[in-house]
């Protein structure tokens, strides 16, 4: 069990959305629609997500109809069994995720802006509907060129711009398996992702931009080359304006001038087809190939981006991102819903923490999203944007990536805008999206998110699977989602997805969250329960960490802690050593704080190393990663861990002393 918060008796409101909001939104506008349609009465939020996890195929057959999802082929049914894993979502059915982006409809007129793009130095452009559907065409031709087909996997190291999305669009459209990372991240971090999907194209970046310096990454892309034996080809994008090729890559501008004037075409593909492949880690082994599927991000991203962001024709989406992240994917399904994508490259430091609210003031941002360390850094500037720049049109800010603290929701209602909805949003890569977040129609309360998202059936459980209210628990899902993994990769029998979410918990979903379910509806995220590391929204996980740290010959054994959640929004990270004889932790340090940075990114750079004489282990050999950080938290070593169950008992010590310090 995680350590037990006391719940505040009544906490404070902080927004309430004013009757005209709520008429005149998208979630109000559904409600009308069941009544009218399905004659279907539900007096609010809460009535109407209680129906949507209680008949899941009548919910999830109306967000298809309401949003007017076009199927070639339709389907036998919703739902097959209300089972997980394995569920079966709308079987015989076929449809492509691109031709929803960008099909013709309200919002999406050749002339309507699709979307906005703003680098740090200063470069920038507009993009309407028809000439991203004209390069979206001219990609998916040159795909084809190159011998790319249904099913071959196209990856690209590259940040987020339109070339990258592009790509991406141009991918789907052929039933292609899109997979990307920022170029930030180091060589080992990219190959141990990109190797194992075998692709078929790589599309790369000669450079980026980051904190008003420029960096030249063609030796990464070369080196990822090498390292992908079955490569046909690879597609390089002149970024940084230098025409600084790489021998044997094919020109991005060249492919797509070759074939300008394409026809706009999208292959029908089955509902569970794989649309991208996203990473996650666990304690060993390589980077979990999370793979999703086309239907399912479909419905997803026009519920949560349609009915809980409020978004569709007109407005103007921006979350601060990079395309390693999930929330990339979650940003581009702004195009579902025919919204203007705003996309920033480049750092939110840079040249001061005022440049991304600046881009919102500028580009008359409608929902501006975050990460909970970014309006935490703000607040401890003491940043006010509402002041400073004309944010009329701002109606929501959202944050997600860590815990957003009580103090970084006063910030927002006191700095940013009164108005403004707070959306703390909590989900992760596994399902590409929020399952606890916000509504257009539902309060937002100091510390809290404010509601559980539809057809998301959220509940709290302790360790026996008793479901919990008003007490911290393993956040778990009971129902399942249309975004629900269809398979990892490379694991045919379905065993590392089992073990990933179910073992736990039979047949139910156990996320890794700690979290409260309050009487309101509301939840309170405590944060991992697990010992993946998210740095700034960078998921890296510790067997990738260990890989680097533990390839120098002075180090013996290491243990990284994470320790987000347990006070700010993002903790330190802590590296505890263990040296080898002779060692000293002052002469390795810096090359071990170079390698990390280079081989996996600057966010994993631990902001202390500590040496120890041993790293704790089970009987089995295993790190105890999760339960020292419930130590380092504060929870009593008792209740974190049986010393019975390690192979050297005294090597808690240490760690029990420094949550001491750690905790007063």
């Amino acid at each position: 069990m995680a350590p037990s918060t006391d719940p505040e008796q009544v906490p404070e409101l902080l927004w309430r959305p004013s009757p005209e909001r709520v008429a005149a939104s998208r979630m109000t506008a559904f409600r009308e629609w069941l009544h009218t349609e399905r004659g279907i009465d539900l007096a609010d939020y809460r009535a109407l997500w209680q129906w949507s996890v209680s008949d899941l195929t009548a919910f999830w057959s109306a967000v298809a109809e309401f949003f007017d999802v076009r199927f070639h082929d339709r389907a036998e049914q919703v739902l097959v069994a209300e089972v997980m894993p394995g569920a079966q979502w709308f079987p015989g059915a076929t449809l492509n995720y691109a031709e929803h982006a960008l099909r013709d409809g309200a919002g999406k007129a050749d002339d309507d802006l699709a979307v906005i793009f703003a680098r740090e130095d200063g470069r920038g452009e507009e993009i309407t509907y028809g000439e991203l559907r004209a390069r979206v065409a001219a990609a998916r031709a040159g795909l084809a060129e190159l011998g790319v087909q249904a099913g071959d996997r196209v990856v690209a190291l590259a940040p987020n711009c339109p070339e990258t999305l592009v790509a991406f669009l141009a991918a789907a459209s052929l039933g292609a398996t899109w997979s990307s990372c920022s170029p930030d991240f180091g060589a080992r971090a990219i190959a141990d992702r990109f190797v194992q999907i075998e692709p078929k194209v790589l599309i790369g970046v000669d450079g980026y931009c980051y904190g008003g310096r420029t960096f030249d990454i063609r030796s990464t892309v070369d080196r990822l080359r090498e390292a992908m034996p079955g490569l046909v080809d690879t597609v390089l994008v002149d970024y940084l304006g230098e025409a600084a090729g790489l021998p044997g890559a094919i020109g991005w501008d060249d492919l797509l001038a070759r074939h300008r004037g394409a026809p706009l075409e999208f292959d029908p593909v089955p509902f569970d087809h794989p649309l991208w492949v996203l990473y996650s880690s666990g304690t060993t082994g390589l980077p979990k190939g999370i793979v999703h599927g086309h239907g399912g991000m479909v419905l997803e991203h026009l519920k949560a981006i349609g009915l809980h962001c409020d978004l569709g024709p007109g407005d103007r989406f921006f979350w601060f991102t990079t395309t390693g992240w999930m929330m990339w994917n979650f940003l581009v399904g702004g195009l579902l819903n025919g919204a203007t994508l705003v996309l920033y490259d480049g750092s939110p430091g840079y040249p001061s923490l005022s440049a991304l609210w600046e881009l919102a003031a500028r580009h008359r941002v409608d929902y501006f999203g975050t990460s909970a360390p970014f309006i935490q850094s703000c607040l401890k500037r003491g940043l006010r944007p509402g002041d400073a720049f004309d944010l009329s049109a701002l109606r929501t800010v959202g944050s997600t990536g860590a815990p957003l603290t009580t103090d970084g929701f006063r910030w927002v209602a006191d700095a940013v805008g009164e108005d403004v909805q707070i959306a703390s949003v909590s989900g992760g890569t596994d399902l590409c999206t929020a399952f606890v977040g916000a509504a257009p129609d539902v309060p937002v309360w100091l510390g809290e998110i404010s509601c559980a998202l539809l057809g998301a059936a959220v509940a709290s459980y302790d360790e026996h699977g008793r479901e919990l209210h008003d007490e911290v628990g393993e956040l778990v899902l009971t129902k399942p989602m249309p975004t629900m993994p269809v398979f990892f990769w490379n694991d045919p029998d379905g065993s590392r997805l089992r073990e990933a979410y179910f073992d736990v918990f039979p047949g139910v979903w156990r996320h890794g969250d700690w979290v409260r379910l309050t009487d309101r509806g509301t939840f309170v995220i405590y944060g991992r329960s697990d010992s993946t590391l998210n740095r700034g929204g960078v998921r890296m996980g510790t067997a990738e960490f260990y890989r680097v740290v533990e390839g120098f010959e002075e180090i013996v054994d290491s243990l990284v802690i994470d320790t987000s959640g347990v006070g700010e929004a993002e903790g330190e990270l802590l590296c505890f050593l263990v040296l080898a004889e002779r060692a000293e932790l002052g002469e390795v340090k810096p090359r071990l704080k170079a390698a990390l940075r280079a081989e996996l990114s600057p966010r994993h750079v631990p902001n202390r190393f500590i040496v120890v004489d041993e790293v704790p282990r089970t009987l089995n050999g295993k790190k105890l990663e999760v339960p020292v950080k419930k130590i380092l938290a504060g929870t009593p070593p008792e209740r974190a861990v049986s010393r019975d169950a390690l192979q050297n008992p005294a090597s808690l010590d240490p760690f029990v002393q420094l949550s001491a310090d750690l905790n007063g």
